[in-house]
């Protein structure tokens, strides 16, 4: 593997999940007044839109013809499809610390997924990195809240996303014949489709129809967590994963997820007052390190 690859496939990889770690406060603001579902499906949706316009005004080029599409719609089945799915209802039907525990176990999953399904054998050195880094995001979700609530079905939700997670870097890597922006716009265009139609369900169910439809117009928190995570954490985040997997692999890339825990906690403390213990701090270093040590090989 050439050393510009990996130079630029660790920088996405890092810039990925930076933008996944921010998006955390905007959640959190924005969940205030709307559901998951709402905010899902707004999400997915002006990303569709934003994504749509770019490749009308040939600012970003996509070419399907020919191609045999299995591969990127399983891709968009299990991300952001089954994950969300799964993260959402999961999250809602547990603790914080055992959702972060699950997810946490997503860099696991996906180097166990990269190995019988790509036949891709780690490196000792990866193994130790990701392991370190799990460690380093167990101390820190275990230390800001260690309540359960043992919901064997809020288990299996995230259980589901891990899976999914695992799975669908390993068909990123598969899908040899289509760019990181083709994925990613069959990811956006799948996500719009599967959770604008929830929402559209849920509000309906809960005769808020109307709400749910002016809520971008009524709520400027709402509004701002909807544009940050459609152009940042969709299209942009989700572009950096793609060709990140592509560039330098499931196992490497798995490596930087834990970067998201340290990203989000920095950003709790700064723009939204958490605390930020020792523990936390401790987790973080621990996090890093196990970042540099599944990628310390390469030479710069």
């Amino acid at each position: 593997m050439e050393k510009k690859s990996l130079i630029l496939g660790c920088s996405a990889a890092l810039g990925s999940e930076a933008l996944y770690g921010l998006s955390y406060i905007f959640t959190k603001t924005a969940t205030n007044d709307a559901t998951p579902l709402a905010l899902l499906g707004w999400r997915f949706l002006v990303a569709f839109l934003v994504m749509s316009a770019l490749i009308l005004t040939k600012v970003i080029h996509v070419n399907f013809s020919g191609k045999k599409l299995m591969p990127v719609l399983l891709i968009s089945l299990f991300d952001p499809v089954l994950y969300f799915i799964g993260e959402t209802f999961g999250i809602s039907h547990t603790s914080a610390s055992e959702s972060g525990v699950f997810l946490a176990c997503i860099p696991v999953a996906a180097l166990i997924a990269s190995t019988v399904m790509l036949h891709k054998r780690p490196s000792r050195q990866q193994v130790i990195g990701i392991l370190i880094t799990l460690i380093g995001v167990l101390i820190t979700v275990l230390a800001s809240n260690a309540t359960t609530s043992l919901s064997i079905i809020g288990y299996l939700f995230l259980l589901l996303a891990v899976c999914s997670y695992a799975l669908y870097t390993v068909f990123v890597e598969k899908a040899v014949d289509f760019t990181g922006i083709e994925a990613t716009y069959m990811m956006l265009i799948a996500g719009a489709l599967v959770f604008v139609t929830l929402a559209l369900t849920e509000a309906k169910l809960n005769h808020s129809l109307t709400s749910l439809i002016t809520l971008p117009m009524t709520d400027t928190a709402f509004l701002t967590a909807v544009l940050y995570q459609a152009i940042g954490s969709s299209v942009l985040a989700l572009f950096l994963s793609n060709y990140a997997i592509a560039k330098v692999g499931v196992n490497r890339a798995a490596s930087f997820i834990g970067i998201s825990t340290v990203v989000s906690i920095i950003a709790g403390v700064l723009f939204l007052g958490e605390h930020f213990g020792g523990y936390q701090i401790i987790g973080a270093v621990i996090i890093i390190t196990g970042v540099y040590l599944a990628n310390m090989i390469i030479k710069i």
